[in-house]
């Protein structure tokens, strides 16, 4: 499992989520304490949002804490919408094409989780990805092809129902070809306007997901993890919830994907 954390607010540095806090992006990288795995140094990556519609992407294969350039971009690049993530490979090569996150056009996103037995069934996932969408396929990962199908499954018009369809059909195939467990989620996206996040699975371990408001930054933090053990105010987000957030509000709904006879 990975890690990750993003931010929707008035603009700050980056180092204000990814390097500053006791338990910042970094220190999760060599010390997670809320997933399977504690260490997660199978490379690293940023998506911020700037002056153009398109998200900026700095990824490496590096373990997050040991790369220089990537503390001394976070303190000096100010963004009121980011996203970070390091990573801890399912099976997947450790490769700069397989880090997160993924980014077409406006579009940024990353994945915390697995489909179970993917290897069983990458090829009929790949189908699923749109022929528009296809030459941004440049991974192997389930992650990168979550991503991709819910371009074609109109992200663009409603990020939810895309969301819930491209899981649906990922999550099909999973139980059709691969195994258990056979969907865990915990996905951050944005258009570079809006940030959305999901927590969902097809058993009870979806992975962790929280969010908080702060007043001094006038911004919210969606993380995988709290990033200080003194602040009492973070919001666990309920397994299948689906949360938009914009500025200064949170709309958190049910979020069920249902299997897709698509996918047989």
């Amino acid at each position: 499992m990975c890690r990750w954390a993003a931010y929707l607010g008035a603009p700050i540095f980056l180092e204000d989520i990814v390097s500053r806090p006791a338990h910042s992006l970094i220190r999760q990288s060599q010390g997670a304490m809320r997933c399977h795995t504690p260490v997660n140094a199978d490379g690293f990556g940023i998506a911020w949002y700037g002056e153009r519609p398109e998200p900026g992407l700095y990824r490496d294969v590096m373990p997050a804490w040991s790369d220089p350039n990537l503390r001394s971009l976070v303190a000096q690049v100010r963004s009121g919408l980011f996203m970070a993530h390091v990573r801890a490979s399912t099976g997947t090569a450790t490769s700069r094409n397989n880090c997160h996150p993924f980014a077409v056009g406006r579009w940024s996103f990353m994945h915390n989780g697995q489909f179970g037995g993917y290897d069983a069934f990458r090829r009929h996932a790949d189908v699923l990805i749109p022929d528009e969408y296809y030459p941004h396929r440049k991974g192997a990962t389930d992650s990168e092809a979550l991503f991709l199908v819910a371009l074609g499954c109109g992200l663009d018009q409603n990020p939810k129902v895309a969301m819930e369809r491209a899981l649906g059909l990922l999550g099909t195939l999973a139980r059709q070809r691969g195994c258990a467990p056979h969907v865990r989620a915990a996905c951050a996206l944005s258009d570079g306007e809006r940030l959305y996040a999901l927590r969902y699975s097809s058993d009870d371990q979806a992975p962790s997901l929280y969010h908080r408001w702060s007043e001094s930054r006038q911004g919210w933090a969606v993380v995988s993890e709290p990033l200080e053990s003194d602040e009492a105010d973070w919001t666990e987000v309920p397994p299948g919830s689906f949360c938009t957030f914009e500025r200064g509000r949170v709309e958190v709904v049910p979020f069920c994907p249902e299997p897709l006879s698509a996918a047989a």
